[in-house]
């Protein structure tokens, strides 16, 4: 028992010494809680002890791990919660700028919806203020310099507000401007410049607004500024040109159409495009061709305009390219109706003037409008078609189907079919035929013809075809070969002469 206790006391004060080379050394025991030292100190004492000793020893071990188990387990938790706490924190600070700047965006875009209330109930003041403004000088007929200026200055702030703002010109009208400044055209006191002033605010009140053009000429426009026109005091050629505007304007309207028609300003406009005094302007010129062609488009127009000389002027001026698409647009209405047509047909080098047209490949446009008119008159008049090979269309034409756009070609065969039943009614005219076309020409008894006639007859036939598609042919590759700019000696290949030569009329681009 003493010598258990000796060895248990022993062990807590050194280790057995370890044999080294270096002799003995000794080291104290690691340092220990006071539970373990007096458990060792029992052992030592008890050298093992009973049982019960045992068990409470192990009762006090359970008890101290345990302990030590929810002390550590509590310093997890505290941890964790100041980790979680101090995130909720940052994501509550996060989520309070945003809230924030939400807060100040709804609070820019709130102020930024005032201010533009606010500017745009200062600008309906101003439109009040001036459609005031303008009924109240329009209403005054003082014919003094002061109430002159005011009706001028009044109309150009109109003018000037309506120029490039399309909701400016609905509110305009809507405030009722369009009246007064239709009653200045026409006013007692005659000041050109309130007038023209007055013409240029209508004008632009009227630009991409169908309702305001109406109302325009609802109100009266269209006389008044006939009237200022032909007033007997010439009017100063800047109001002429802001009419011919004004017209050209009011004119694209297709309800307006019919009045300014019938009105008399068709005379006014082919007067202005005419320049026979020299006083208009190109623009004016230009404005007048545009209301023309605008004019033209409603058929009932046709007949005021063919009351002029235009046609004629028309068809003269027709070489002039900056306005030559446009002249055969307005050629284009005109042939619709047969006066148009016939008017077309009687003036002299008419069917010259729209060949030479075909040959202008630099402008499709004009070729396309050229054959549709001369299609229109070879189709309704047999006079015409004989007009048209006068002047040597046929060649032009058989250019047109190889060189022309789409379009020009088919209208070019068109024509060209047109021509050919009338080279064929002269082939038979030629040999004493005076049956109709779907007659039998050979092959019967009842004829006065055997077969060998009807041989003969039907090869002149072939002869005349022949020699129209040789000469056609080869009038052709004279121009293709000019165009291509090859030497003037140029003479076809023999391969070429040869399909010339074995053509017939079924290689015709009919």
């Amino acid at each position: 028992m003493a010598k258990c206790h000796r060895n248990n006391i022993g062990s807590l004060i050194h280790d057995p010494p370890p044999t080294t080379s270096s002799g003995y050394h000794f080291r104290l025991w690691s340092t220990f809680s006071r539970s373990a030292f007096r458990r060792k100190i029992l052992n030592a004492v008890s050298c093992g002890g009973s049982s019960r000793y045992r068990h409470e020893l192990r009762e006090e071990e359970k008890e101290e791990r345990s302990y030590v188990t929810v002390t550590t387990e509590k310093k997890s938790t505290v941890k964790a919660n100041t980790i979680a706490a101090a995130l909720n924190g940052a994501a509550f600070e996060e989520k309070g700028k945003k809230s924030e700047k939400l807060c100040d965006l709804l609070n820019l875009a709130e102020v930024e919806a005032d201010v533009e209330t606010k500017m745009k109930e200062e600008a309906l003041d101003a439109l009040k203020r001036v459609v005031r403004e303008l009924q109240a000088v329009a209403a005054r007929g003082a014919d003094d310099g002061g109430e002159c200026r005011k009706k001028a200055a009044a109309a150009s702030e109109v003018r000037l507000l309506a120029k490039e703002d399309p909701e400016a010109r609905v509110t305009l009208a809507m405030l009722g401007a369009i009246p007064p400044l239709v009653s200045m055209i026409d006013d007692e006191s005659r000041t050109a410049d309130a007038q023209i002033a007055s013409l240029y605010a209508m004008l632009n009140l009227g630009i991409g607004n169908d309702a305001n053009k109406a109302a325009i000429v609802k109100a009266g426009a269209v006389h008044k500024m006939l009237k200022l026109i032909e007033s007997p005091n010439t009017p100063d050629q800047s109001i002429a040109e802001a009419v011919v505007a004004n017209f050209l304007g009011l004119s694209a309207l297709d309800s307006n159409k019919p009045i300014i028609g019938s009105s008399g300003a068709i005379i006014f406009l082919v007067k202005t495009l005419q320049n026979l005094d020299e006083t208009s302007s190109s623009q004016a010129r230009e404005d007048a061709l545009r209301a023309l062609y605008n004019l033209s488009i409603y058929q009932p127009n046709v007949s005021f305009i063919l009351e002029t000389d235009l046609v004629t002027f028309l068809l003269n001026t027709l070489g002039d390219m900056e306005v030559s698409e446009r002249i055969l647009a307005i050629l284009s209405n005109i042939v619709a109706v047969p006066e148009g047509r016939k008017a077309i047909s009687s003036v002299c080098d008419a069917f010259p003037v729209l060949v030479d047209v075909l040959n202008w490949t630099d402008s499709p446009g004009c070729q396309e409008k050229a054959t549709y008119i001369l299609m229109l008159m070879a189709h309704k008049g047999y006079g015409d078609r004989q007009a048209m090979v006068e002047a040597g269309i046929e060649s032009s034409l058989l250019e047109l189907t190889l060189l022309g756009s789409a379009l020009s070609q088919k209208r070019a065969s068109r024509i060209l079919e047109c021509l050919r039943v009338d080279k064929g009614k002269q082939v038979l005219d030629s040999t004493g035929s005076c049956g109709a076309l779907s007659a039998p020409i050979y092959g019967t008894r009842g004829n006065g013809l055997d077969h060998e006639e009807s041989d003969l007859m039907m090869s002149e036939d072939r002869k005349a075809v022949k020699q129209l598609v040789q000469q056609s042919l080869q009038s052709n590759m004279k121009r293709i070969a000019k165009r291509a700019n090859l030497p003037q000696e140029f003479v076809p290949s023999e391969h070429f002469k040869s399909l010339s030569i074995s053509s017939t009329s079924k290689s015709l681009p009919f």
